[in-house]
This record gives C-alpha cells, sequence and structure tokens, in this order.
C-alpha cells in the first residue's frame, strides 16, 4: 500500500508541474505576441495599380469575344457589356 501513495504522490507533482510549465509558456507567448505588436510597425499594403478601369476590358478583348459570339450564334447574339471577374 506504501508504494500506491508513493505513486499518487508522484503523479499530482508531475501533473501540477507540467500544468506550471503550459501556464508559463502560454503567458509567455501572450506577452511576446504583445510586446512586439507594440514595437514592431504594421505593414502598409500597397494597392495594386491597373491601366483600365476596374473590370473594363480592353477593345482588343472586346472585339475578340464579339467574333466568338457571333460564331457561336451564327451573327443573331451581341455583347453589350463585358467586365473582368
Amino acid at each position: 500500500m506504501d508504494n500506491l501513495g508513493i505513486g499518487f504522490e508522484l503523479m499530482i507533482v508531475g501533473m501540477s508541474t507540467v500544468f506550471l510549465i503550459l501556464l508559463i509558456v502560454i503567458w509567455g507567448g501572450k506577452f511576446l505576441i504583445k510586446a512586439v505588436n507594440k514595437i514592431a510597425p504594421e505593414e502598409v499594403v500597397a494597392p495594386k495599380k491597373s491601366t483600365t478601369s476596374v473590370g473594363d476590358v480592353d477593345g482588343g478583348t472586346m472585339a475578340i469575344l464579339q467574333q466568338v459570339v457571333n460564331q457561336i450564334t451564327g451573327g443573331k447574339g451581341h455583347i453589350s457589356s463585358a467586365k473582368k471577374i
């Protein structure tokens, strides 16, 4: 019976040690995140520049699309507008 008591004591000490070490790791990680966010500046992302307005298709592409539609529909279809997605 004496061995069972020592086993429970070792189990409690071991589990408590692991719990405390995990708490220290969690608190250290939170502190590190706060410190880095306070010290390091936020990255600024530059917007992409495009030559045409957003979503518009240039004239050459529009002509090709019109030819394709004419060929598929036998000249009965037409394109009123086209936008890039």
